[in-house]
């Protein structure tokens, strides 16, 4: 498209700088003039394994090719709390095309599976959990794991509600007063039990299964979060709302080409790891 453009306009300084504001909105380029950040690229996994046991499990080497491809197209790996103080400072900067990991629920493959490579690569992680399961379920961290994450100084533990309830549901079988407390309950207690164990600042929450809305955001304003992350795949800007961030749900499915296509970049062309799916 550069080029196309480029070839029907003189090479005077005006035109040439009309066609690159033509470019950026023809292309949607997500950085300033200066190479800083106009929008961040969230992305929230579950669960981590050498095999795809499920929809919401991510192969190790499909993560590995992840970052890989991040890495080949010149993504910067930010801190969520890099994001988040971006989006409210607004003399904050963020650096080119940069993209956030956040991992949802509390599985205990983070601990097995995703931290070797966050030690080895260096990069952070923010992960949402629900309270409940931890210590608890099977198929969950431990505290004292949790406590190990965050003491690597890489890893930040945040709220997903205190045990991942559906708020559609539980509004249909409640009564409008008895369904604020059960959503005050929610965020309160878990914000409680992950400061208590972690010694983590608890003020950004995970939608559980993206659900919300306007009496949702007011109740978690109200018990103390400033930022809350949805399911909605697009990238994070300065007008989206700050109790409704979207994210893009990683699954298995997304190897080298169909990664690439996602963070926008479809004439990406990286080479795939072997046996990942295009």
């Amino acid at each position: 498209m550069y080029e196309k453009i480029m070839a029907c306009i003189d090479s005077s300084a005006v035109c040439r700088r009309l066609a690159c504001i033509v470019l950026m909105c023809l292309c949607g380029l997500a950085w300033g003039e200066d190479g800083t950040a106009q929008s961040a690229t969230i992305l929230v996994y579950h669960r981590f394994s050498d095999t795809a046991d499920d929809s919401m499990t991510v192969r190790m080497s499909t993560f590995e090719t992840q970052l890989r491809v991040l890495h080949e197209q010149g993504y910067h790996i930010v801190s969520l709390r890099e994001v988040v103080d971006w989006l409210q400072d607004p003399k904050a900067t963020l650096p080119h095309k940069p993209v956030a990991i956040t991992v949802d629920d509390g599985h205990r493959s983070v601990f097995d599976k995703l931290l070797p490579v966050v030690l080895r690569e260096r990069f952070p992680v923010t992960l949402f959990i629900y309270p409940s399961a931890i210590s608890n379920a099977s198929y969950a961290l431990t505290w004292e794991q949790l406590r190990a994450l965050r003491q690597t100084g890489l890893i930040d533990i945040q709220s997903h509600t205190f045990w991942h309830p559906n708020f559609n549901v539980e509004r249909r079988h409640r009564t409008p007063a008895d369904f604020q407390q059960f959503v005050r309950t929610q965020l309160n207690k878990s914000r409680q039990r992950i400061e208590s164990q972690t010694g983590a600042h608890v003020d950004m929450l995970a939608w559980p299964f993206g659900i919300y809305d306007d009496e949702l955001i007011a109740l978690a304003a109200d018990e103390g979060y400033t930022v809350a992350f949805t399911l909605q795949a697009r990238k994070a800007d300065r007008h989206a709302r700050l109790l409704a961030l979207p994210r893009f749900l990683m699954s298995d499915a997304y190897g080298a080409s169909a990664f690439a296509q996602l963070l926008g970049e479809p004439n990406a062309q990286p080479t795939p790891a072997v046996g990942n799916r295009q």
